[in-house]
């Protein structure tokens, strides 16, 4: 090749290049076949990483063995400090859980007219109406339309201060839930296992829970409906 021949080589082989594609002799880039392959090894990444973490949690070293064989308990000293103020009328349940014993919020401070027992006495009434002015702000609605539950089913006749079961054993105010809990018993399993009601503080250990009154009002405790809470800017 001589010196002119290689000057214009550049100009050659640009042209040659030219012809071979419309001759379609030049080949472009299958891209399907390269988005299979890609496809290919993504899979096969996902399927090594997935046995091999399989692996270490089924070995005996792995993970779930090592909470399996754990044997010390938990110790409820070590526990985080909540941010959230722990309540100071508080009650311990009268049953435990599977994490051990729980508490509940006090309900005999929540009423304003407790004790029931320094009006329901065996003094005589003077005033006129004294039940319906003194509970005129209560409505029953509990229980079934034909046949709702009247102030008795849950108050005791006897002693006032206490709730009743239908066997009539007296139940501490405080520990509303065993009496709601005679009725709504898978309610009560719910809220002893922590699936049902609201949390005050701590998921384990000695936690703290609400009690069924704190969100539902004992004479009419059936939730009004209503459209859900946005925060999002309504459209004009």
């Amino acid at each position: 090749m001589n010196t002119l021949e290689m000057n214009h080589w550049p100009e050659k082989s640009l042209l040659w290049v030219m012809n071979q594609e419309e001759r379609g002799g030049m080949k472009k880039p299958n891209n399907k076949r390269c988005h299979v392959n890609f496809l290919f090894i993504f899979i096969i990444s996902g399927v090594l990483i997935f046995f091999h973490s399989l692996t270490a949690f089924a070995s005996d070293g792995g993970v779930t063995s090592k909470f399996k064989a754990a044997t010390q308990k938990l110790d409820a000293n070590a526990q985080v400090e909540t941010i959230i103020p722990l309540p100071k009328d508080i009650v311990q349940t009268t049953m435990p859980y599977q994490g051990g014993r729980f508490f509940t919020e006090a309900r005999k401070d929540k009423i304003t007219r407790f004790k029931c027992s320094s009006c329901h006495n065996d003094k005589p009434v003077n005033i006129k109406n004294a039940a319906n002015i003194s509970h005129a702000d209560i409505k029953i609605n509990h229980g079934d339309t034909d046949a709702a539950l009247a102030c008795n089913t849950c108050h005791s006749e006897k002693d006032r201060d206490y709730l009743t079961t239908s066997k009539g054993e007296n139940i501490d105010i405080d520990h509303v839930y065993d009496m709601c809990g005679q009725c709504h018993f898978r309610q009560k399993k719910d809220w002893v296992g922590g699936a049902h009601g609201k949390r005050v503080t701590f998921w384990a250990g000695e936690r703290v829970v609400k009690n069924c009154t704190s969100c539902h009002s004992p004479h009419s405790p059936k939730f009004e409906k209503r459209w859900p809470t946005t925060y999002s800017v309504p459209l004009k």
